[in-house]
């Protein structure tokens, strides 16, 4: 099957970006943060949601480049650390019951109660996180754990566990320093902590 002229173009645009974020997170210094003057190891990947699947397999990519660099990477997925936790607290009937048997607001409710940041989600990337020695945290999964799980609340817990390595998030929708819009659509709320990986250079 044929790819069109503007796929070619999307997927001359991934490499291009993937390959600018290899050469920052190779560049001597980064992973050791000392060229962020004190401010929080977060940056920001965005993407549009139709190049997912190109994504993804860039990721891995990325990850397996870095790691024959000798630089060890943890993915922290948020969709299959999501299912991981419900199959562990629910059977599939359950869940599905559950889905059947409420409306889409209390479903919702009741995975974000199971799901709940603090004392939930937050404690089991802290345990992936100690448990592997990592020089960067990639966190993907995103646009799948919409609505249950919001990135800006995930991102403002996360620098309170994530704060040995750098942070690179991969999010599906754009970030323009000051807010994040999923899908480029819905805007999930004000965040400013995190730096553009893309507008972000650093010196040798």
């Amino acid at each position: 099957m044929q790819t069109s002229p503007a796929e070619r173009t999307d997927m001359k645009n991934i490499a291009h970006s993937f390959e600018h974020i290899y050469q920052v997170i190779a560049t001597p210094g980064f992973l050791e943060m000392n060229t962020l003057g004190g401010e929080i190891p977060f940056f920001i990947a965005s993407y549009e949601a139709k190049q997912q699947t190109a994504v993804d397999k860039a990721v891995k990519g990325l990850k397996n480049k870095l790691m024959n660099q000798g630089i060890p990477v943890l993915e922290i997925n948020l969709y299959d650390l999501v299912m991981e936790i419900v199959d562990r607290e629910l059977s599939q009937q359950e869940l599905f019951d559950m889905e059947t048997q409420m409306d889409k607001e209390e479903f919702k409710e009741a995975l974000q109660s199971l799901l709940d940041i603090n004392q939930v989600l937050i404690p089991a990337i802290r345990q992936m996180i100690e448990s592997q020695r990592a020089s960067i945290y990639f966190l993907t999964g995103i646009g799948l754990v919409f609505p249950f799980i919001r990135s800006h609340n995930v991102l403002n817990n996360l620098q309170n566990v994530a704060k040995d390595a750098p942070t690179l998030t991969f999010f599906p929708g754009q970030y323009n320093g000051f807010s994040l819009e999923l899908f480029g659509l819905l805007t999930d709320d004000n965040y400013y902590r995190a730096f553009k990986i893309d507008d972000y250079t650093t010196t040798a």
